[in-house]
């Protein structure tokens, strides 16, 4: 029962939030556990003579309305839209900085403890706050504090002498100064972290992405296109549903290197990978399978339909001007089609489209070769025949 009980008590103060809202919740809560033993202290205080009772219960209700405030807002997810700084840091150490130069004012005798309670306002600021806004706040808490001491030394000088009073702003300016100059450091430590964090990362993506993709093209690399044949090797085991696959080399790829540079046989191949990408279906995948050679997946594709995929994507770019390469230049390419048998292995697929790939360039290039051997292979008559299916 107890066991049960626990959860229940968890969504009813940290509400239904999960992952850094909770964690925000759960903070707040803290503060509030905090701020209610100081209260206690407080009680205590008045109890021992040492607090006026009123002045206290006005400060308590201060203090305690602003930490059940922000705990509020923060466990309902409100503070997610009212600030960019989903925790609302700096309004709470407003709050505490507050708080704590009240109760200087109050204690009298026993006010001296009361300045550990800034110093641990300003180190709690070491974790969230920006180097600028630690640097305000502790602006913003020693000017407070020296303010009290003043006004409290000039209008009760027995309770206030203001030689001590003296005594104790030159240690709040020192130690807050100090405190202030190490939240500062440690924020911009946290900062650079963040920033080398999300470098980090996005030199991993990066990473990733080549992993899986062509730099020049684009396209996927050989690599990632193993991966995804032997998927789609798996689905057409399941369902068995054809599988073709394309072998399409770049015609006469060596000697526009050659004639035209790097650079020219770079951009022929960006256009290459560009215009016959162009001509495929959202479920075909093309890559890059090495030097001037793409291998294109068709699935759910029989070869005749293949072959016409490819005869489209060659008569396309065969009809189109190269001239950011060169003027009147013309790239074109020969093609081998093979269709996977459900039982065959992706290599000795892909090594027949790379036959049929072989033949066309024995007749001549720029030209589909498709690979008859076994089931399902059909003859180039055919597959010029069915140039018309819509891949």
């Amino acid at each position: 029962m107890a066991t049960l009980g626990i959860p229940r008590l968890s969504l009813a103060w940290l509400g239904p939030q999960t992952g850094a809202q909770r964690l925000r919740a759960s903070q707040s809560l803290l503060a509030v556990v905090v701020y209610t033993a100081f209260a206690l202290v407080q009680y205590a205080e008045v109890r021992a003579g040492l607090v006026d009772a009123t002045a206290s219960m006005l400060l308590t209700a201060f203090y305690m309305t602003g930490a059940l405030g922000f705990h509020l807002v923060i466990r309902s997810g409100l503070n997610q839209r009212l600030s960019d700084d989903p925790s609302l840091t700096l309004p709470q150490m407003v709050l505490g900085v507050l708080a704590a130069t009240g109760s200087y004012a109050i204690t009298g005798p026993a006010r001296g403890a009361v300045m550990s309670l800034m110093v641990m306002i300003l180190v709690f600021g070491m974790f969230a706050l920006r180097p600028r806004q630690a640097r305000r706040l502790a602006v913003f808490a020693c000017a407070l504090l020296g303010a009290t001491m003043v006004w409290k030394g000039w209008t009760e000088p027995a309770r206030y002498p203001p030689e001590v009073e003296a005594v104790h702003l030159l240690f709040a300016v020192i130690t807050l100064a100090a405190v202030a100059t190490l939240t500062s450091r440690m924020a911009g430590l946290r900062q650079r972290l963040h920033q080398q964090k999300r470098e980090l990362e996005h030199a991993l993506e990066q990473i990733r992405l080549l992993a899986r993709q062509d730099e020049l093209t684009g396209l996927s690399n050989r690599r990632h296109m193993v991966e995804l044949m032997a998927i789609e090797k798996a689905r057409q085991r399941r369902t068995g549903q054809p599988l073709s696959v394309a072998l399409l080399d770049i015609d006469w790829f060596k000697r526009i290197n050659d004639t035209y540079g790097h650079g020219g046989g770079d951009l022929a191949l960006k256009t290459f990978a560009q215009l016959t990408r162009d001509s495929l279906r959202e479920v075909d995948v093309m890559g890059r399978w090495g030097g001037e050679e793409f291998l294109v997946i068709l699935p759910d594709t029989t070869a005749t339909e293949a072959a016409a995929c490819v005869e489209r994507m060659r008569g396309r770019l065969a009809s189109l001007s190269a001239d950011a390469i060169a003027p009147g230049l013309r790239v074109t390419f020969s093609g081998g089609v093979a269709e996977l048998m459900p039982i065959e292995e992706v290599e000795a697929g892909v090594e027949r489209a790379d036959r049929a790939m072989y033949r066309a360039k024995v007749q001549g290039r720029n030209c589909t070769v498709v690979d008859g051997e076994g089931e399902g292979g059909v003859d180039a008559a055919a597959a010029e025949g069915a140039v018309d299916h819509v891949a």
